[in-house]
């Protein structure tokens, strides 16, 4: 008699474990499909980030393009606007005043440049000269 509850509950706990089973793997393939989806979307972002920062790089060159241009044809419109104006006065010709804003960005932009990577001279312990010392100030 004891066999025979041996045999139900083996056969019981087989059946069991098949059902249990058969749910962790539809759960185990769930997991994988999910992580696929997440590493093909992560793929995706980052290609769509490098996108934007190619777009981005590429807008920048365009715009500074436009500029070189804007500029050149104010310089232009200046040249041309004396040669065919010559009696009017510079402070009346709207061109003239455009050009030298414009030269005065440029200036300013050229004093932002990279630093120099050398010093003019023998500099630190190779200087021939003496420290300076402070300067009194005059009151």
């Amino acid at each position: 008699m004891y066999w025979i509850y041996g045999t139900l509950i083996f056969i019981v706990g087989a059946i069991v474990g098949a059902f249990v089973s058969k749910l962790g793997q539809s759960n185990h393939k769930q997991q994988k499909n999910i992580k696929k989806e997440l590493e093909k979307t992560q793929y995706e972002l980052e290609q769509s980030r490098q996108e934007l920062v190619d777009h981005f790089a590429q807008s920048a060159d365009l715009l500074d393009h436009i500029a070189k241009d804007y500029g050149k044809l104010y310089e232009h419109m200046a040249k041309t606007s004396k040669e065919l104006m010559p009696n009017v006065p510079a402070q009346d010709n709207p061109f003239t005043q455009k050009v030298s804003q414009l030269e005065a960005v440029r200036s300013d932009n050229d004093t932002q440049g990279q630093p120099l990577d050398y010093a003019n001279g023998a500099t630190g312990l190779f200087s021939d000269k003496k420290e300076r010392e402070p300067e009194s100030k005059a009151g």
